[in-house]
């Protein structure tokens, strides 16, 4: 590791001895370190940050939205949790074409509203893994609902950026607007409500009862196919499954299997492997990089929906015989042409990891889609619902085609390093559909250069996507001129492209290494 270079405005790499959590937002981090330091584990701390953070980053997280995690006991094997919603059993491609959809389905349609499947995954953690009460764990989140939490200058930024859309419904612009100034005070009280409710019932108090019969009854008003039926069984939804995984360098990288893009990521990683990315001056390594993605993404939305509709894509996908042809594809001198991208595009997710005294580590990742989701918020339980149908195709016979008590393809992915059969590193990226190729991007940059977590997280990012190349204003003129000049169209961003949070276990000292984005507000911080 590089020494730190204190004048560079970027921060150093966080270090602790016992415990810590990384997390995209200050309090999310303060919740979670203090669960630790009462001695609780990695699960309760997850799920404290992240109560917190579905109050304090309303537009990107939230208990209306959806949740994955892989987790990793100490020493043990990786399991993971699908805790994504489905459509409602009603839900067709000729219903939606039926009520004038033909083409996609809009992000603030109510047919974009899948059953939120955040809170059942939360408690289906906690009840198999969970050491302290959901009262204790929601206390601070129930506290900044209740009583106002200080809005974060990124949170701010973002909100400003979305408020058109939380225009568009007035039970929303009562809660939402007028947006708030970086430090201002904002509360949801009825928030609060749902949190206690759910401390106090489990999931049973979200998806069912009087609270599930006013979300149903919202949605219905706004021509929502779903049942109370739909909501209750959601209540018990969240699944345990096989985690994904490849071999990169001599470590193990796992991903949740479809219906999340995490197969992406690691058919990235397994093409790039072919190259000596250490080697590799800045330019060509953005090249690979890009035309890897290219590669993945189009076999993504061409091949990844819900988990029956996909059987032995990972597999095929993964083999030595298809790495090495799509390997074979890239050319070190020309971009590829576009290949499909039919997903649409979002930027809005929060993604935490924490490892706790024991060593044992979770990766978590909860999100409501688009930025403040699908824009329908519930008067009567201030639930914000998420917006993840709207990646449900309309073309019959497509993997991710809408139909009953379906899950869509999903972006948002946690990742997990093991070494020798034990977690080194729970990590993620965020950023929407930046997520798989993000993934690919850090862990090279960390296991192939050596490159500190922070810096790694640090470094000017770029993405190939709809036909282009967007890039980070970071990334130096004469790089985008290399590139323009194999064929890249170069866009550039006018602000940051996600972020990033892992932690890294030195399995001989039981040191930890954490890093958080520093394109975002949160902290890694630790014991």
């Amino acid at each position: 590791m590089t020494a730190h270079d204190f004048l560079s405005g970027r921060r150093a790499p966080a270090f602790a001895g016992r415990a810590m959590i990384a997390t995209s937002h200050p309090l999310a981090s303060a919740a979670g370190l203090a669960v630790l330091a009462e001695g609780s584990n990695a699960v309760d701390a997850a799920i404290a940050a992240s109560a917190v953070q579905a109050v304090t980053d309303p537009l990107m997280t939230g208990i209306g939205g959806d949740c994955f995690a892989l987790y990793a006991p100490a020493g043990g094997a990786v399991r993971a949790l699908n805790g994504s919603g489905r459509a409602p059993a009603a839900a067709s491609i000729q219903a939606l074409q039926a009520a004038g959809l033909t083409d996609h389905i809009p992000q603030t349609s109510p047919h974009a509203v899948t059953v939120p499947g955040a809170i059942s995954a939360w408690c289906r953690l906690h009840g198999d893994l969970g050491t302290m009460p959901l009262s204790r764990l929601f206390r601070d989140a129930v506290g900044y609902a209740r009583h106002g939490y200080p809005v974060t200058p990124r949170v701010a930024q973002d909100w400003a950026a979305a408020a058109d859309l939380i225009g568009t419904d007035p039970h929303a612009a009562a809660v939402f607007l007028p947006v708030p100034q970086p430090g201002a005070r904002h509360a949801q009280p009825l928030l609060a409500d749902r949190l206690e409710e759910v401390a106090a019932k489990g999931a049973a108090g979200f998806y069912q009862g009087r609270t599930g019969a006013a979300m149903v009854a919202h949605l219905r008003s706004l021509g929502g196919l779903h049942t109370e039926q739909d909501f209750a069984e959601a209540t018990d939804g969240a699944e345990w499954v096989a985690p994904i995984s490849t071999s990169y360098r001599g470590v193990e990288v796992h991903e949740c299997p479809p219906n999340g893009q995490g197969l992406a990521a690691l058919l990235i990683l397994k093409i790039i492997e072919g190259f000596d990315m250490a080697a590799l001056p800045p330019a060509d390594r953005i090249h690979v990089q890009a035309e890897a993605t290219k590669l993945a993404y189009h076999h993504r939305d061409a091949l990844i929906g819900d988990p029956a509709d996909c059987a032995g894509v990972t597999e095929t996908l993964l083999s030595d015989a298809a790495i090495v042809a799509l390997r074979a594809r890239i050319d070190m001198t020309r971009a590829q042409a576009p290949v499909l991208w039919d997903e649409p595009e979002h930027k809005d997710t929060i993604y935490l990891c924490v490892v706790d005294a024991q060593g044992n580590a979770v990766s978590f990742i909860n999100s409501i889609f688009h930025g403040f989701g699908s824009g329908r918020l519930d008067p009567a339980t201030g639930v914000l619902f998420q917006s993840r149908g709207a990646s449900f195709r309309l073309i019959p016979g497509h993997p991710n085609a809408i139909g009953p008590r379906k899950r869509p393809m999903h972006t948002i992915i946690p990742g997990m390093v093991t070494q020798g059969g034990r977690a080194v590193m729970p990590f993620g990226v965020m950023g929407g559909q930046y997520q798989a190729t993000g993934h690919a991007a850090f862990l090279s940059a960390v296991i192939d250069r050596g490159l500190s977590l922070q810096a790694a997280m640090d470094e000017p990012r770029s993405f190939a996507t709809e036909g282009v190349l967007q890039v980070e204003p970071t990334l130096s003129d004469a790089i985008c001129a290399d590139l323009a000049a194999r064929g890249h169209v170069i866009r550039r961003l006018t602000g940051p492209m996600g972020g990033a949070q892992a932690i890294r276990i030195d399995t001989a000292t039981g040191l930890l290494e954490g890093g958080s984005d520093s394109r975002k507000d949160g902290m890694a911080i630790g014991l």
